[in-house]
């Protein structure tokens, strides 16, 4: 019996899954410098930086059934369910390649899209995270729950700022000295 009361939060949390979306941006050329020439002026800015970036994954977080609720003295707060929005923004050629250049661009979109997912998979785990943290969270003697949505943001808080750091580290490697995609790039650009 303890074991089946232990596992309804993990089944409750196991029953959503993310929206993935991907939307792209059309670039140009016929070799693989001139695509990658074209993702640079092309690319998307994002949050106010000042060059532009190949791709990117975003996200959109919200809750149903997410509520703070009095209970006597304490307060409770009932986690909901989570709809996770997870968009991926890639380039795209907007006309045909070359065969050469359509084989060596079809590697490379593909290793970026799978850089792009591993993002993604660490917005799921952010909500999962979310959700260990702060589902059923009871704090007493908060009857107007001010102390317990004052808890919830400094969980949050850690833990989106713990996401921020390990996607930063993550890009860190991949695109740092012999990365995965410093190598798809430079096969890109050098390539037909």
């Amino acid at each position: 019996m303890l074991a089946t009361l232990l596992a309804l939060p993990l089944t409750a949390h196991a029953q959503w899954k993310p929206v993935e979306k991907v939307e792209t941006y059309a670039i140009s050329g016929q070799s693989g410098a001139e695509l990658y020439r074209s993702i640079g002026e092309k690319g998307p800015l994002i949050r106010g930086a000042k060059t532009r970036t190949m791709a990117y994954t975003n996200f959109k977080l919200t809750w149903s059934g997410r509520d703070y609720k009095p209970r006597g003295k304490d307060c409770v707060l009932t986690m909901g369910r989570p709809k996770l929005i997870i968009t991926y923004a890639l380039p795209k050629p907007a006309g045909s390649l070359p065969p050469a250049v359509q084989k060596s661009w079809d590697v490379f979109i593909a290793s970026v899209s799978a850089h792009e997912q591993v993002h993604g998979a660490s917005m799921v785990q952010m909500v999962h995270d979310i959700e260990a943290a702060t589902d059923g969270l009871t704090i007493a003697d908060d009857p107007k729950c001010s102390k317990t949505r004052a808890e919830v943001v400094k969980r949050l808080d850690a833990i989106s700022k713990a996401r921020v750091q390990a996607s930063r580290d993550f890009d860190r490697v991949e695109f740092g000295d012999g990365g995965n995609l410093q190598k798809l790039v430079f096969a890109l650009v050098t390539g037909p």
